[in-house]
């Protein structure tokens, strides 16, 4: 039990620790090009930041000190000599050994008193070292004023009761003031650097895009003209994506031209049968196997069509407007109500053969089971959206991806394409796909089911 209660704290605290590392890392940006800026700056930044607190700490402080220092036992000199030989050495006499030996300004006032003190100044470095070597050196009663003339300081020290010591010395005595000139220069060669960084960071960076670019537009089936650049492990991945894209489209190509044999074979067989029918006589049997011998072509172009894919065929660029207009025209010849709405770019960059497929998949499934068809194309930056609704039964949502699957059929036979292969929306999701997009249902606002295609474009 006691190991229990011990162990339940450090879980808690685990815990904690890799909810703030996931926050953390949650707020950190995504893309390479920034993540490498950070990685190149935070360390810098860390650099300078201990260099500068270094260099305040150990150098300008101490310079600082040992300067304001040597100011202070200047000052005690001259009180020495004014308080031990007042005969000897007249207050005039002081004044000049002051100015010509010290570079001290020196006055000593009778009947005055020390101004009330002045508030901190925002960088007091000067004003901590010099009231530290005036307390240690001369232990009596002063004032200071650091800010008051820019060039110059001035001290005043309570020698006794009425008489004042002012003493106005330059500032660069007593303070480092081109200490800065370290900094200035420090952070200006890191701003420097770090732009270079940037440039060739750039540098590395574009040849990582352009290969994701080819990638992306091999994958919508458009021409790409790439070739590896960049460094050696970059132009590696590259000549890979390459002998990957060879290698895909000798697949393709092979695979195109065993299907063209294999469809070949079987419509020879299937002219053979039309052949022999229409030389027998034509009989009620004969019509029934006459209309087998025509369900077996369709079922067959629809398996071929689906194997096949369409992956062959170049992006093109195009007016969605004719396209739509026409597949509009052929639901309206099969006797259905239809619309057609297109806001945005019609011209877009597609497989046209393999998406007017695709949406006369759509069309012809709203078609059976509905009497009004909506058709409405969006193509707003780099996505074109097209709807097709219907007026029908739907299908429920539990069964919408179900149909999506090849030759699955559900009670209403809503996924049958006109061969009855059950191909249809599986098609149209496979095309889908191949331009890089996708096909979804959803309710409608005809009451029946919506049809949704999102593809780059």
């Amino acid at each position: 039990m006691a190991s229990s209660a011990l162990r339940q704290p450090r879980l808690l605290a685990r815990e904690a620790g890799r909810r703030v590392v996931r926050s953390f890392a949650a707020r950190l940006p995504k893309g390479l090009y920034a993540r490498s800026l950070i990685i190149i700056i935070t360390p810098v930044v860390l650099l300078q930041s201990v260099i500068a607190y270094v260099f305040m700490e150990r150098h300008w402080q101490l310079v600082t000190q040992r300067l304001s220092a040597a100011v202070t036992s200047d000052i005690a000199a001259l009180i020495d000599f004014h308080e031990t030989a007042p005969r000897l050495v007249t207050e005039d006499q002081l004044s000049r050994i002051a100015a010509e030996r010290l570079s001290l300004n020196v006055e000593v006032m009778d009947g005055a008193r020390l101004p009330p003190p002045l508030p901190p100044p925002f960088f007091s470095l000067l004003d901590d070292a010099l009231s530290d070597e005036i307390r240690r050196q001369i232990g009596r009663p002063f004032w200071i004023d650091t800010v008051g003339r820019s060039s110059f300081i001035e001290i005043r020290i309570l020698l006794n009761e009425g008489t004042v010591m002012r003493v106005f010395a330059r500032r660069s005595a007593a303070y480092a003031a081109n200490s800065h000139i370290f900094l200035v220069w420090m952070v200006g060669t890191s701003l420097i650097l770090l732009a270079v960084a940037i440039l060739f960071l750039r540098n590395q960076i574009r040849p990582i895009q352009r290969l994701a670019l080819a990638a992306e537009d091999f994958g919508r089936g458009r021409e790409i003209e790439f070739r590896p650049r960049g460094a050696r492990e970059v132009r590696q991945a590259g000549h890979a994506f390459l002998e990957m894209k060879r290698r895909i489209e000798r697949a393709m190509e092979q695979r195109t031209t065993m299907l063209n044999g294999v469809s070949h074979d079987l419509r020879t067989i299937l002219t053979r049968f039309r052949l022999s029918l229409a030389l027998l006589e034509q009989t009620p049997e004969i019509d029934d196997l006459r209309r087998d011998v025509d369900e077996m072509d369709r079922m067959l172009e629809g398996y071929l069509a689906f194997a096949r894919g369409d992956y062959g065929e170049p992006a093109v660029t195009t007016d969605l407007t004719s396209l739509l207009t026409e597949l509009k025209g052929d639901a309206e010849r099969a006797g259905h109500e239809t619309s057609l709405e297109i806001t945005g770019d019609p011209v877009v960059t597609l497989r046209v053969d393999a998406f007017k497929r695709l949406l006369f998949n759509l069309l012809s499934n709203a078609a059976r089971h509905g009497d009004h068809i909506a058709i409405s194309a969006q193509h707003e930056g780099r996505w074109l959206t097209v709807h097709v609704d219907d007026d029908g039964p739907g299908i429920p949502p539990d069964a919408r991806e179900e149909v999506f699957k090849p030759f699955v059929r559900l009670d209403e036979a809503r996924n049958q394409d006109e061969s009855g292969s059950g191909l249809g929306l599986a098609i149209a999701r496979d095309i889908a796909r191949s331009h890089g997009g996708e096909v979804t249902l959803g309710d409608g606002p005809l009451g029946g089911l919506r049809a949704s295609v999102r593809i780059p474009a």
